[in-house]
């Protein structure tokens, strides 16, 4: 990722601790939501990957090349079920989004004199429905009423509340990530 190293390594924290938590929580749930949390997984870790900021570490080509493939192929897979749900359908923006960027950042850097990479129409797109999906799902994770009952003991990978948190995270990354184009 191009821009400050300690954003790029934030970014990185992140993400990877989201995709962590996704991994968790696919062992306690099966089926669709499974799956879904299979696709959370490889949206924050694929995102920590590439949030390691460049002048740290330069990936060679050939990793853009797999970020792309890898995600391509995920957005195929989210293709026929985007029909079901408005999940399936964030996955398949999401990926497509993480293919664009693939794309777009080893071939320059909006800094110093530098055009910008990526095409800025598609850009703005992006970045208008992340911000949209961002606030969406900020204002649901706004609890209407108290718990009834008190808190019983949860395991993590079953709390209801950390899923959409993570989602969130994950969209304001995007945003971030696609700040830097």
């Amino acid at each position: 990722m191009h821009g400050p190293a300690v954003s790029g390594w934030l970014l990185v924290t992140l993400c990877g601790a989201t995709g962590a938590y996704c991994l968790v929580r696919m062992r306690s749930c099966s089926g669709q939501a499974r799956e879904a949390a299979g696709g959370d997984a490889l949206m924050g870790l694929g995102m920590a990957a590439m949030a390691v900021p460049a002048a740290v570490f330069a990936l060679p080509r050939w990793v853009w090349v797999m970020y792309a493939t890898v995600f391509g192929a995920a957005a195929l897979r989210a293709l026929l079920p985007s029909r079901r749900g408005t999940h399936h359908l964030h996955h398949l923006v999401g990926s497509l989004a993480m293919v664009y960027m693939a794309v777009a950042m080893p071939s320059g850097a909006a800094h110093a004199g530098h055009p910008a990479a990526g095409i800025p129409l598609l850009t703005g797109g992006l970045l208008a429905y992340y911000t949209m999906y961002v606030l969406r799902s900020g204002v649901r994770l706004v609890p209407l009423a108290p718990p009834a009952g008190g808190a019983a003991a949860i395991p993590w990978g079953d709390r209801p509340e950390l899923a959409p948190a993570c989602r969130l995270a994950m969209g304001l990354a995007m945003l971030a990530m696609l700040l830097t184009l």
